[in-house]
């Protein structure tokens, strides 16, 4: 059973930055695709950033430069994270970490079906 669990969120001002992370237990096949995704107030769930078990990556546009995925593995529980720089108010937004290959609210982003997903950290930009 895959678990995920989001820490890190927080308030900051605009130019701030956050780190995100993930404990995700249970993710012991190969070949893993993990992400990070957000749903500001009002809108729709976009995806931010995915890693692939092979350490490649993929940023939205809107974060290129300014937000950075990584994962550690010790111990057998997989850590993912996300370093957000120089942030903005349009940043604001429940973020909530995804693995790939779970049953629940399936969602393809970038060439990977996101099925398990954390309960969310919030994380406010003020002006």
């Amino acid at each position: 059973q895959v678990q995920l669990v989001e820490s890190g969120g927080g308030s900051v001002q605009t130019g701030g930055s956050l780190r995100l992370s993930c404990a995700a237990s249970g993710v012991t096949y190969s070949n893993y695709c993990m992400g990070w995704f957000r749903q500001a107030p009002g809108k729709g769930r976009e995806g931010v950033a995915i890693i692939h078990s092979d350490g490649g990556t993929s940023y939205a546009d809107s974060v290129k430069g300014r937000f950075t995925i990584s994962q550690d593995n010790p111990k057998n529980t997989l850590y993912l994270y996300l370093q957000m720089n120089s942030l903005k108010p349009e940043d604001t937004a429940k973020y909530y970490c995804a693995a790939d290959r779970g049953p629940y609210d399936r969602t393809w982003y970038r060439g990977c079906t996101f099925g398990y997903w954390g309960q969310g950290t919030r994380v406010t930009v003020s002006s």
